[in-house]
């Protein structure tokens, strides 16, 4: 018998028809304000915001393999940075996106640092960074401790006119930030960051820049969280450091990872969306609300460890924003190890980076 050439793919007619789908949606979403209330539009700011968290942690802990515990460090600084760009004079507005460009800068030098330490030794470093950070703020008198202060100079604007922006900035930078983030896992660049979370040392070994590709994930990173606190601040406006550095962000974005998928594209934003509706019918219930989601993350643990995308994925082949390659054979064959499903007449052998 002659053998069998793979097929190799990456996009498909259904992937085509999700990006364009994609773009229909942030369109619609970017006119959404004209019919949407008051209530409505923060809380899509919200979501928004959700998005970025997920995808952030996602690329760093999923696709990258450095799982973090004290990711909020970055949170808490894009919006304290925020408050002093503002106090120094800058424009609000362009305060929110400064200050993640500098806690962006700021990451570049603290992963010369932590970047040495591997699986809990990173992920509790982490943890121990975002605490000293949050005492380091308290002791700025504008901030007054655990007072905490506010980010006065967005008052000068109209209340709508604000929410609106705001509105409009947290969905331009969910759109950009998840943009850059597939650009670059689908390039070289992220098949040396999945080479990396399969096994360092083997990568190193075939000539991937291990350190360097790991501190770009850990900027860009750092930055979207950044940006994601600073737009937080933005719609609350006050800042009190105790709750932006609360390692609770940390274990929001873990959860929306974890029950949407971890390790795929769209499993962090399918996350997101999930916590978002678990936070809007059942915010108000108080610690029940907390109960319930570490509830709910023990289950996906033990029943769905690939979450609910990397599960559909998983059984039907179904792949909307594929950042690797697919390599499949011909005819309806089962695949060498017998347990590969079916897919559109042809038996899925492997996926590769």
């Amino acid at each position: 018998m002659s053998p069998v050439s793979p097929v190799i793919e990456r996009g498909t007619a259904i992937s085509r028809i999700a990006a364009i789908a994609v773009a229909v949606i942030i369109a619609l979403l970017a006119i959404a304000p004209q019919a949407l209330s008051a209530g409505a539009i923060d809380r899509m700011t919200a979501l928004f915001i959700y998005v970025i968290l997920a995808a952030m942690w996602n690329a760093l802990a999923g696709f990258g393999g450095l799982v973090s515990v004290g990711q909020q460090v970055f949170f808490g600084l894009g919006a304290y940075l925020a408050i002093r760009l503002a106090d120094a004079g800058l424009n609000p507005f362009l305060a929110l996106f400064a200050s993640g460009i500098i806690v962006g800068l700021v990451s570049w030098p603290l992963s010369l640092v932590m970047l040495r330490l591997r699986n809990g030794e990173f992920a509790i470093g982490m943890w121990v960074i975002a605490a000293l950070t949050h005492l380091l703020v308290n002791l700025d008198r504008l901030v007054q401790g655990e007072t905490g202060t506010s980010l006065i100079s967005l008052n000068v604007y109209d209340a709508g006119t604000r929410r609106v922006t705001i509105y409009w900035l947290a969905l331009a930078s969910m759109s950009a930030l998840l943009a850059i983030l597939f650009g670059l896992l689908r390039g070289s660049t992220g098949a040396a960051i999945r080479a990396i979370r399969d096994n360092e040392d083997a990568a190193a070994s075939v000539g991937v820049r291990v350190t360097g590709t790991k501190r770009l994930l850990f900027v860009l990173a750092a930055f979207g969280i950044g940006i994601a606190g600073a737009l937080w601040l933005a719609t609350s406006i006050t800042f009190q450091p105790k709750t932006y550095f609360n390692v609770q962000w940390t274990a929001y974005m873990i959860f929306m990872v974890l029950v949407g998928g971890i390790g795929t594209f769209e499993g962090a934003i399918l996350g997101a969306v999930v916590f978002f509706l678990i936070e809007t019918w059942f915010g108000g219930t108080g610690v029940w609300y907390l109960v319930g989601l570490g509830a709910i993350a023990v289950l996906f643990s033990l029943f769905l460890p690939r979450g609910l995308w990397g599960t559909i994925e998983e059984r039907f082949g179904l792949r909307l924003l594929p950042v690797g390659y697919r390599v499949t054979f011909p005819g309806n064959t089962p695949a060498n190890d017998g347990t590969a499903p079916s897919l559109e007449g042809t038996t899925q052998l492997q996926e590769k980076a």
